[in-house]
């Protein structure tokens, strides 16, 4: 016999996506404001103020370009939210928004992940020939990285990512499929994975940056330098990117072994579009990593608030 929930149980859930609704809103405003102003301010540093590129940098200034993507998304994401996850743009913003949201998460993992390999090779192997790497090199590699990450998030945009659900039109890639799309497969598996893979690489470099620390008298100040920067990047990426993953995995579980626990399946999955509320929070965050990654940076921001001319090299 199907089990019959009671309006107690419907309630609380009722009151639970109600209030998860009103966080998510208040959040992404919060994360608009004020990442939208650090965002214009970094770009304007790296384009107008910043002189002396070097690779690291090059990587940085395409985080504050992945960020736009989001900043470009996030508003249409914020009405959503105001009409109780309605969409009302249509199928095929919803497929565009959905995919420009996954390339801003794609490529700041891609580049915050550069920076930290960067900074280890610059302290652990500085006379390896990657840890020489010019300004054109970095270009190059910047390209790639976003013509890889255009490219394999192109399976979004291939499947009906608008689902009608009652009277509303909700616009998601993660949903409760009866037969779930090849593309949303990859989807799934690309977002644990682009999680999984550069936290391994990143608690790498902390590790051996901490060891070589130990091992060899360096320059104090480059030492300094890049295990701050490696541990910046280390708190922002966990922060902003595992409750996600996290959540999403504990959801899929539920409903992949115990599909009968619709209440935990839901309250779970409400956490997940929660959770989401925290991925976004990495473009408000990025600033901070520029300032703690790049003594370029730092030292720009200060001269140009002291309005001075002269610009810091990066030793």
């Amino acid at each position: 016999m199907e089990k019959i929930k009671s309006p107690t149980i419907v309630n609380k859930n009722a009151s639970f996506c109600f209030f998860a609704n009103v966080f998510v809103i208040i959040f992404l405003t919060i994360e608009t404001l004020v990442g939208l102003p650090g965002s214009i301010l970094a770009l304007w540093i790296f384009c107008r103020r910043m002189r002396l590129w070097k690779s690291h940098v090059t990587f940085l200034f395409n985080i504050c370009l992945a960020d736009f993507l989001l900043f470009l998304s996030v508003p249409f994401r914020i009405d959503t939210h105001l009409r109780k996850d309605h969409w009302q743009f249509g199928s095929i913003w919803c497929r565009l928004n959905l995919y420009m949201l996954s390339i801003n998460r794609s490529a700041s993992i891609s580049f915050m992940t550069a920076v930290a390999i960067d900074r280890y090779l610059k302290v652990v192997h500085p006379h390896h020939p990657i840890s020489r790497m010019t300004s054109t090199h970095s270009h190059k590699l910047s390209a790639l990285i976003w013509l890889v990450v255009i490219l394999y998030r192109i399976p979004l945009l291939t499947v009906n990512l608008l689902h009608k659900v009652e009277e509303k039109k909700i616009c998601r890639s993660f949903h409760s499929y009866d037969v779930v799309p090849k593309a949303i497969k990859f989807h799934y598996v690309a977002y644990v994975l682009e999680f999984v893979l550069p936290l391994v690489l990143l608690i790498f470099c902390s590790v051996k940056i901490a060891c070589q620390i130990r091992r060899v008298q360096m320059e104090k100040k480059k030492v300094q330098r890049a295990i701050r920067a490696v541990m910046v990047i280390n708190m922002v990426f966990i922060l902003c990117f595992m409750p996600g993953v996290f959540t999403g995995l504990v959801g899929h579980y539920i409903k992949t072994f115990h599909p009968e626990a619709c209440e935990s399946y839901t309250l779970w999955i409400n956490l997940f579009v929660v959770s989401l509320g925290f991925t976004y929070l990495n473009s408000a965050l990025d600033p901070v990593i520029y300032f703690f990654s790049s003594s370029v940076f730092h030292d720009t921001l200060k001269n140009s608030f002291r309005c001075k001319r002269s610009i810091s090299e990066d030793s």
